[in-house]
């Protein structure tokens, strides 16, 4: 079903350009250029899509509980590192706001005596078109300097600003000054990240009662995020509602209401009956799709999405029309997902799929579907993206075809 979007346009969203990611599990060296507005990653099990979707988990939780705690959960050197490097793990990306050139922001990191710490984190920008690439904030070990203001300048001051520990990151710290403006903008970017692991389990929980204004990333405040639409946003919620119903047939609205016991009940009204039925006793997918829709559609939506396997728990026939949702979404934030699942593969364009392998040493390569000749051929002929995956087109994110390498011969390179 095809609609258009007439939600309100705003200037464009921040965005990832490009990510590069050196020895983080099995990601011993892996690049992903011209990244889109909609990305998608396909691969077998074990492929590293998880991977590269826990690498913008973890800078974010760098950002909001500390670089120790995002490392201590993942088991410290021993389980975040690749197996046997010594080198530091290493996450660059390449962001571009409205109106400002494009902004690298490279963090390295490595551990001593059982705890992280900051090898080298550096942000750089080429003001001019053809000008040198300038590191306006460089900093090692917790010492280094940052030059202030709105276009920061080789030839602007720089200033020395030490910090108290060699595990805390300088974006993190100077990005809450006013005189960064483009630290602390990159340092809002990156916590307003919303990196989802929603479970329907979750949506069927009864929170306390009072509005919040955004879905948590397990979904178990969304009987809260229901509340706040209701009260600020009601048009925004009967969109969704009708949204919803294209998608989940006979679904007219969902409630949230308070119980005398301070808690949310979050009730699912359904065609034709007259009374709704509690959440808990509603389907995965019409929680799950209700989950979906309420981040996409957030009326001040992150800037950054991340979205593991929608598929789970949802008709098949639904997913074309999840990935329709997630693209037309893609113009107010960016958005980043991963996927088994054919049926929404057929809802996606070439550029927007990366598919992902493992080579024989072990480690995560990857490659963009639009790159593979073939393919761009027989979808510009009316062939479906997810039934050429399965009919083996892509050489490799199969797990019963030709791994270890892809097909290079139909490949652009």
């Amino acid at each position: 079903m095809s609609r258009t979007s007439n939600l309100p346009t705003a200037k464009a969203p921040p965005r990832v350009r490009e990510l590069r990611v050196r020895n983080f599990r099995a990601l011993r060296d892996v690049e992903i250029k011209d990244v889109t507005p909609l990305t998608v990653l396909l691969g077998p099990n074990g492929s590293g899509k998880s991977t590269i979707f826990d690498v913008f988990a973890f800078l974010a939780e760098c950002f909001e509980v500390g670089l120790r705690g995002a490392w201590d959960k993942r088991g410290r050197a021993k389980e975040l590192k690749t197996r046997g490097v010594s080198e530091p793990i290493t996450i660059e990306i390449k962001y571009k706001e409205a109106n400002y050139p494009t902004i690298t922001y490279h963090l390295s990191v490595n551990e001593e005596s059982g705890r992280p710490v900051v090898v080298e984190e550096w942000l750089q920008w080429r003001r001019m078109q053809r000008g040198k690439p300038f590191r306006f904030l460089e900093y090692r070990e917790g010492k280094g300097r940052a030059v202030s203001g709105e276009l920061p300048d080789a030839q602007d001051r720089r200033v020395d600003i030490p910090l108290k520990s060699a595990d805390l990151l300088a974006v993190n710290a100077l990005g809450q000054f006013e005189e960064h403006p483009r630290v602390a903008a990159l340092r809002e970017f990156i916590t307003g990240w919303h990196v989802t692991y929603l479970s329907a389990e979750s949506a069927r929980g009864q929170p306390e009662a009072g509005p919040q204004e955004r879905l948590s990333r397990t979904g178990d405040n969304l009987a809260n995020v229901i509340q706040y639409l209701a009260e600020q946003h009601p048009k925004r919620l009967q969109r969704i509602y009708r949204v919803l119903g294209e998608r989940v047939p006979r679904v007219e609205r969902v409630l949230a209401e308070p119980m005398p016991d301070g808690r949310l009940l979050l009730q699912i009204k359904d065609a034709p009956f007259s009374q709704p039925i509690l959440a808990k006793f509603s389907s995965d997918g019409t929680l799950k799709m209700l989950a979906y829709l309420t981040v996409l559609y957030d009326p001040a939506p992150p800037p950054f999405i991340g979205i593991e396997e929608p598929e789970n728990f949802l008709h098949p026939r639904l997913l074309p029309g999840l990935a329709e949702e997630c693209r037309q979404s893609s113009e107010r934030t960016q958005i980043l997902a991963t996927t088994h699942s054919p049926f929404f593969l057929n809802g996606l364009r070439p550029e927007e799929v990366r598919v992902l392998w493992r080579d024989r040493d072990g480690h995560t390569r990857t490659e963009c579907v639009g790159k593979i000749a073939k393919v761009r051929e027989l979808v510009a002929q009316g062939a479906a993206l997810g039934d050429l995956w399965m009919e083996g087109f892509f050489g490799s994110g199969d797990p019963l075809v030709n791994q270890g390498e892809p097909v290079r011969q139909s490949s652009v390179n």
